[in-house]
């Protein structure tokens, strides 16, 4: 099977779709606000399927803060910092969700199919919970998108067409990208870019919520290795099965 007959761009969410993080990122947030304002966060704006940029913005207004551009980048480098500080705590509270390792590994022994993120952590957060959890290797971080890039989560999917343009050297047409998520945001990032999505209802938006949200496909988790292929690529599931039983032969 040549690249372009099975070619997919899957683009992963990370928190409550690959890992669940404890809570750790709440701390973190939690922190930061003190060190930068110097006093406590009284409130925390809704973090579900949001970018840092926005959540940080959010909760600065929240407590009348104007997030100016320089505060905000203030208080964003100061909650990398302090996650950084936290992860040997984010490993302990933390845990990969069921069938995530194989399905990575399975989707990057297909031909064709590449897999990159599409979060609202910022890069330097992506990238220290995949390595927390060992979840980087079958992902190429340069051609995904994140949450510093732009404060609304629909604003991604260009992002991550661009940086897998670079990387690849190749286009991504909106019917071979697919984003996978656990929220509503996720489903409406991958809709205003004409993209496929699948849900996986391993966060707070229950299952019928994500099928009237407009999911394409909905899993309960990604511990169905199979259902996952059918999911992400549809009419070449068959085909990519095909494939790997070859390869393991």
């Amino acid at each position: 099977m040549q690249f372009d007959e099975c070619a997919r761009l899957i683009l992963w969410d990370i928190d409550h779709t690959l890992l669940d993080g404890g809570g750790v990122s709440r701390d973190a947030y939690r922190s930061a606000f003190t060190r930068v304002t110097g006093r406590p966060m009284s409130r925390m704006a809704d973090m579900t399927g949001k970018t840092d940029l926005l959540i940080a913005s959010e909760t600065l207004r929240l407590h009348d803060i104007d997030p100016d551009p320089g505060t905000l980048t203030t208080f964003i480098t100061a909650v990398a910092e302090e996650l950084e500080a936290r992860a040997d705590l984010l490993a302990v509270r933390g845990h990969v969700l069921p069938g995530v390792p194989e399905a990575l590994g399975t989707l990057s022994r297909v031909p064709g199919v590449r897999q990159s993120v599409l979060t609202g952590n910022m890069r330097i957060l992506a990238e220290l919970k995949l390595s927390v959890f060992g979840l980087g290797e079958h992902l190429d971080l340069d051609a995904g998108a994140y949450g510093d890039d732009a404060e609304e989560r629909v604003a991604l999917l260009p992002s991550a067409w661009k940086r897998a343009q670079l990387h690849y050297r190749r286009d991504f047409s909106a019917t071979e990208t697919v984003i996978v998520g656990d929220t509503l945001m996720d489903i409406a990032t991958a809709k205003a870019g004409d993209a496929r999505v699948v849900a996986v209802a391993t966060g707070s938006v229950s299952a019928d919520e994500l099928h009237r949200g407009g999911a394409d496909i909905v899993l309960p988790d990604l511990a169905d290795t199979q259902a996952v292929l059918d999911a992400v690529l549809g009419a070449n599931a068959g085909e990519a099965s095909g494939s790997l039983t070859k390869l393991s032969e």
